[in-house]
C-alpha cells in the first residue's frame, strides 16, 4: 500500500516509513506543500492540513503534526515547536528553563489519514523531561534535550532510531495508523 505524506521534513518521512514498513505501507512525499494554520490544537492543525492536501491531490494521504510541551513553560512551545526550534533551537529552550526545578515535558503527535470517504486521527504521547544540556547525535529537532521516562535517562538523540520509534510519540501514532489500515482492509495506491 502506498500513500502520500504531506510533509517537508525528510526526517519525519524516513521515521514514518521505518515504522509503517512493518505493515507493508510506504509513504511518498506529497507533491504539494503542507498548509499549516495557527492554532493551539495539534489535531486542528493536522486535520486542516489533511483536508487541504486531499482537496489538492484527490488521493488518500497522511499528515502529521507534533509538538514539545514543557510543563513549567505552560506547554510552550507546543504547536509552535517547529518555529521555535528554527528560531531559538534547543539552546533557547534550555535558557528558558535556567533555574527551573520542574523540567517535566511531553511530546505529542497527531497523524491524520484523509480520503474521500473519511478523516481519522491517531494520537501518540511520550512523557519525560528536559535535559540540562543537549546529548546524543541521532534524531532531529528537540531530540537532544528530551529524556523519555521510559529509557533510563537517555535523550531521544542517544537512542538508536529503532529504540526511539518504539517509545516515541510519532512511533505510537504511526503504529496506530498502520494497525488501523491493516485491520480495515483498505487498499490504497497513489493516484
Amino acid at each position: 500500500m502506498e500513500l502520500y505524506f504531506a510533509t517537508g521534513n525528510p526526517h519525519k518521512l524516513a521515521e514514518a516509513n521505518s515504522i509503517l514498513s512493518k505493515f507493508g505501507i510506504l509513504l511518498k512525499p506529497a507533491p504539494s506543500p503542507k498548509i499549516e494554520i495557527q492554532s493551539e490544537s495539534l489535531e486542528e492543525i493536522a486535520r486542516y492540513a489533511a483536508e487541504a492536501a486531499y482537496r489538492s491531490l484527490g488521493s488518500p494521504l497522511v499528515v502529521e503534526d507534533s509538538g514539545l510541551f514543557v510543563e513549567s513553560l505552560k506547554g510552550f512551545p507546543g504547536p509552535y515547536s517547529s518555529y521555535v526550534y528554527k528560531t531559538i533551537g534547543c539552546g533557547g529552550i534550555l535558557r528558558l528553563l535556567e533555574g527551573c526545578t520542574d523540567r517535566t515535558a511531553r511530546f505529542e503527535c497527531v497523524v491524520v489519514y484523509a480520503s474521500g470517504e473519511e478523516m481519522r486521527s491517531f494520537i501518540g504521547v511520550t512523557k519525560g523531561s528536559i535535559a540540562e544540556a543537549p546529548r546524543g547525535s541521532s534524531g532531529f529537532g528537540f531530540d537532544p534535550i528530551f529524556i523519555s521516562e521510559e529509557r533510563d535517562g537517555k535523550t531521544f538523540s542517544e537512542l538508536r532510531p529503532s529504540e526511539k520509534s518504539a517509545i516515541s510519540h510519532r512511533g505510537r501514532a504511526f503504529r496506530a495508523l498502520g494497525e488501523w489500515l491493516s485491520c480495515s482492509g483498505r487498499e490504497h495506491t497513489l493516484k
